[in-house]
């Protein structure tokens, strides 16, 4: 088993670009690929959980209001999931409009909802303040409800299988953006939106749009409001949140300073850095060998499994000479220290990048099994739903195109 060496030191040039959520510097091998609009775009509007709970109360004495109602705004917030202030019985109606207004601003709207899995899948398109879009998946399972939100709006790292890598990166969302995903999602659970009934927000992942170590303060906002307990938070244990990354080593390393127990999970996506220059193009600033040494001490450092996605692509990286390098690539570092995820791609409309034969994906996870790695095949959802994340969005914004010609 070994140790990266710069385990237990992280450079001030990695604190800074972790902590602006910089993902690759001016002279990297790598930059972030922006969106033809990316520099036209402001600052959402600054949100109740945007604040500190110092600024909350500075900002309701600006207008008038005693400190302890910022605390009952919290409380209806977080515990239940409500931003209609008029309606709180505990809240003087003569400020109800001018705190909704101060700390309750819509920074997310619904515009298109598409179901699967009779009912159990939900996909929401939705439309931010500056007429960006996102998306957001939740979805019902026998033991959990969980729910895949975004953190940026598109994404500059630029996976050519990727739909949202497609759309280049327009900008950062704020935790507000971040968390009102989340709010919603919790809020449909206890209103009985999935089948079944009345039902509760178990599971949070960040895998929808965006890499989230590239938005590394707001995340971190929006991780330790989704963990505290109300009036602080939702409530949902960091244990139930996972983390997905293309492997932002900065970010990592910062992240294992954190001492928050969420799983990480790192898209590999290959096992050998000449592959991975070409799926992965990040890897040309933190190769795998980086990637994998941070990720083996964040499970050092958390006691917790990391998981290693790989999404299967037919004839590219899912023969059994992939698996097999890939099983000793992850036994360099011991034994039961990862669980990899091999998914089945969603294919683009019109990408030469395809899913994999059914005989290679089952034979890819008995190679990784038979080397003594935990391996599941990744349960999809939602593929008759524009299901890989960025097509709705893609979609979306392409007709809005022809529409505006």
């Amino acid at each position: 088993m070994t140790t990266s060496p710069s385990s237990l030191h992280i450079s001030s040039e990695l604190e800074k670009d972790a902590d602006s959520g910089i993902t690759a510097g001016d002279k990297s091998a790598f930059r972030d690929v922006l969106s033809k609009d990316h520099a036209r775009r402001g600052k959402a509007p600054l949100h109740l959980v945007d604040m500190t709970d110092e600024e909350r109360k500075e900002h309701a004495k600006e207008l008038g209001m005693p400190a302890f109602r910022v605390k009952q705004l919290a409380q209806h917030y977080f515990a239940h999931f409500d931003t209609n202030v008029s309606e709180f019985s505990d809240f003087p109606s003569s400020l109800a409009q001018t705190a909704k207004d101060a700390f309750f601003p819509d920074l997310i709207t619904p515009v298109l909802e598409q179901e699967a899995d009779k009912g159990e899948t939900i996909k929401t398109l939705w439309k931010l303040f500056d007429d960006s879009r996102i998306e957001s998946v939740l979805m019902k399972y026998p033991q959990r409800v969980t729910l895949c939100i975004s953190s940026q709006v598109g994404c500059g790292m630029d996976c050519p299988f990727c739909a949202t890598g497609r759309l280049g990166l327009t900008r950062n969302m704020s935790a507000g953006e971040i968390l009102e995903q989340v709010r919603i999602a919790a809020l449909q659970c206890e209103s009985g939106r999935l089948p079944g009934g009345p039902t509760r927000l178990s599971n949070i992942v960040f895998m929808g749009m965006g890499e989230a170590l590239g938005n590394y303060k707001a995340m971190m906002k929006a991780i330790r409001q989704i963990s505290a307990l109300p009036p602080e938070g939702f409530g949902i244990s960091a244990r139930n949140i996972t983390l997905s990354t293309v492997g932002v080593v900065p970010g990592i390393r910062k992240l294992i300073t954190e001492h928050i127990p969420v799983r990480l999970a790192v898209s590999l996506h290959a096992p050998s850095d000449e592959l991975r220059d070409e799926l992965v193009p990040m890897n040309r600033r933190f190769n795998t060998t980086q990637v994998l040494d941070a990720a083996h001490d964040y499970y050092l450092s958390s006691k917790r499994r990391v998981s290693i996605e790989y999404a299967l692509m037919r004839g590219i990286n899912d023969q059994a000479e992939h698996a097999q390098l890939l099983a000793k690539r992850l036994n360099h570092y011991g034994d039961d220290w990862v669980h990899v995820n091999p998914i089945p791609l969603n294919p683009i409309e019109g990408s030469r990048w395809t899913a994999s034969k059914p005989e290679d994906e089952a034979q890819f996870i008995d190679i990784l099994r038979k080397a003594g790695i935990s391996a599941t095949l990744r349960d999809t959802r939602g593929s008759d739903i524009d299901g890989a994340c960025g097509q709705l969005a893609a979609k979306e914004l392409a007709q809005d195109l022809v529409r505006r010609s």
